[in-house]
């Protein structure tokens, strides 16, 4: 089932993505991970960046029919992106019939505007239609602010995750998981 899905909640817009948006997807991306997530790397993210924002793994991404991306806009202006897999079972919990949260990244300047909510309540409001159980999504552990807005959106911490990623820095690698059932 192909999701299709454009919001207007006051200044905020949100629009589902697709491959000709490629460009504007990785320029809010980097631009978001950039904003955050740099000093995490030995590299100041250069790797992290290429691998994961590169146009081909991007494209990958888009095509994907278990993945989609939604861009949020703030007074027409691009703020963050969301990216879900539909079809993601959470590996230790008994419930398959899971949704995965895998990535909210917003620009510094849109925090604290509603921006990250309304990606979130999109979130649920697809898992719903998707007839899901469960939505789950992993967050750093150092970021005591994400993980307190995801509690607020109703998400519980459920366990932990350690990123092997090696030019990360290994004091940083921690994260927890967080779900919230349906």
């Amino acid at each position: 089932m192909q999701l299709r899905k454009d919001i207007t909640l006051a200044d905020i817009t949100i629009e589902k993505l697709e491959v000709k948006d490629i460009a504007l997807l990785r320029e809010v991306a980097v631009g978001a991970y950039a904003d955050h997530y740099l000093d995490l790397w030995h590299d100041g993210g250069k790797w992290y960046l290429e691998q994961y924002f590169s146009e081909q793994r991007l494209t990958a991404e888009l095509t994907d029919p278990n993945a989609a991306f939604y861009l949020a806009f703030y007074n027409n202006l691009p703020a963050g992106f969301l990216k879900l897999n539909i079809n993601a079972p959470l590996e230790s919990k008994q419930d398959k019939n899971a949704l995965e949260l895998e990535r909210v990244y917003l620009k510094k300047n849109f925090e604290g505007k509603s921006v990250g909510a309304k990606l979130v309540e999109l979130t649920f409001e697809i898992a719903k239609r998707e007839n899901k159980d469960l939505v789950w999504l992993k967050a750093m552990d150092t970021g005591q602010g994400p993980i307190s807005f995801y509690k607020k959106m109703g998400f519980e911490v459920y366990g932990t995750h350690l990123l092997k990623h090696t030019l990360m820095k290994e004091e940083l690698r921690g994260m927890v998981v967080m779900v919230k059932v349906l």
